[in-house]
């Protein structure tokens, strides 16, 4: 005669607690606000922040440059008569406008 013995019920209530709470950390660990995922998305959009950043300092130093040229320390003809032709709409006679 074989007696059973069934598992105590506080064992089985401690590995559903222990896989449950390691379930959840897991999840955390991974789509949580601190994890994997997120890590990933911040990687991303530093990257393209950082390229926005270079685009927005180029053209920041071509705006300087073309401050630089049209001041009254250092005046650059040619960038006067090209802003003056664009503004004033005017052309030489010897010039041919395709638009």
């Amino acid at each position: 005669m074989t007696i059973r013995k069934r598992p105590a019920l506080g064992v089985i209530v401690y590995f559903a607690i222990a896989f449950g709470l390691g379930a959840y950390f897991t999840f955390a660990a991974v789509q949580g606000d601190y994890g994997l995922f997120r890590r990933a998305e911040i990687t991303a959009e530093n990257r393209a922040l950082r390229a926005q950043l270079a685009d927005l300092e180029q053209q920041v130093a071509r705006m300087e440059n073309l401050t630089k040229r049209l001041s009254d320390a250092y005046l650059d003809l040619d960038l006067l008569d090209e802003q003056a032709r664009d503004v004033l709409g005017l052309i030489r006679a010897d010039e041919i406008v395709i638009r």
